[in-house]
């Protein structure tokens, strides 16, 4: 730690982040999982980026987003926790903290947006099968993700520029294998009401407004799918939407437990599953999530694969 200028006070240069486990056994055990989620993860979601250069439509075009998400949400984390492990060494500089808190907040508030136009649009394809060519252009798709990343980037630099103003001049452990906001609210020595504020606001603005927008595209798309007399329309509608509502429950559920909560010294280990599940397992299963509850994208995938075998 370093003194903190006019002041007694110390202001901390890196904190320690002891990880998941402690014994070298179990280390290693970490690293081997790690390691193999985030090669699945990367493989997993360059094929459906793959298939999206295959199938232009609309809906594999923010699936082709949601995996660069995926790719990036996992990036942020998990290779460092792989380097301090084959390090032995758990310290992270203050500079490369906030970094990471950005960048992690930067994609999962894309994600959030982005789940939100994807729900719009199986609303116009379902509901307004009509003028969904018109209403959901590439215009419109790039509109869509562009806002997305401008209000995620806007959210995230609040919060990065709010913690920038807490002073951390005593314990600098967090108990935790990244750095995150109620982490690092715990080890401040000064006020975080502004910040706790900031972060409410935040969650309302990143998380029940687009789970509200959400919920009520698909309380539409319900009422339209049950009108078809197809059996078989039926079954194709429900896949498609299917995929994107397990993605949407897993994201928000592990989203909700994170933020939207008293955070305590006691509930840290919880917190240490939930941030496993947010930042590998969530990346990890979206990709198995969409081929495998998505005959579309089987077909996609199967025709990359033929075409491979082919030139072979």
């Amino acid at each position: 730690m370093e003194p903190e200028a006019g002041t007694n006070r110390t202001a901390v240069a890196e904190f320690i982040l002891p990880g998941l486990v402690q014994t070298e056994e179990m280390q290693s055990v970490v690293f081997v999982l790690f390691l193999f989620a985030y090669l699945v993860t990367i493989g997993g979601n360059l094929s459906i980026l793959a298939a999206w250069l295959l199938v232009h439509t609309p809906m594999y075009f923010f699936l082709g987003n949601l995996s660069v998400l995926d790719v990036g949400c996992i990036t942020v984390t998990v290779p460092a926790v792989l380097g301090r492990l084959l390090s032995h060494k758990c310290t992270i500089s203050y500079d490369a903290c906030l970094s990471q808190l950005f960048f992690f907040h930067l994609l999962a508030g894309v994600d959030c947006f982005l789940l939100t136009a994807m729900a719009y649009d199986r609303f116009l394809a379902i509901c307004r099968p009509l003028t969904y060519s018109t209403c959901m252009s590439q215009t419109v798709q790039r509109m869509l993700v562009a806002v997305s990343w401008t209000c995620a980037f806007t959210n995230a630099l609040t919060h990065t520029i709010a913690l920038t103003t807490l002073n951390f001049c005593g314990p600098n452990v967090i108990n935790h294998f990244y750095c995150d906001l109620p982490q690092l609210f715990q080890l401040s020595c000064s006020s975080t009401q502004l910040n706790d504020l900031l972060l409410f606001v935040a969650a309302a603005f990143m998380a029940v407004v687009p789970l509200v927008l959400i919920s009520v595209s698909y309380a539409h798309v319900v009422a339209a799918v049950l009108q078809i007399r197809s059996a078989e329309g039926r079954k194709k509608a429900f896949s498609t939407c299917g995929s994107h509502l397990t993605v949407v429950g897993i994201f928000y559920g592990t989203g909700v437990f994170s933020y939207m909560r008293l955070g305590s010294v006691e509930s840290s280990d919880k917190d240490k599953g939930v941030g496993v599940f947010m930042t590998v397992i969530n990346p990890m299963l979206n990709p198995l999530i969409y081929s495998l509850r998505n005959t579309d994208v089987q077909g996609a995938l199967c025709q990359l694969l033929v075409g491979k075998r082919s030139l072979t």
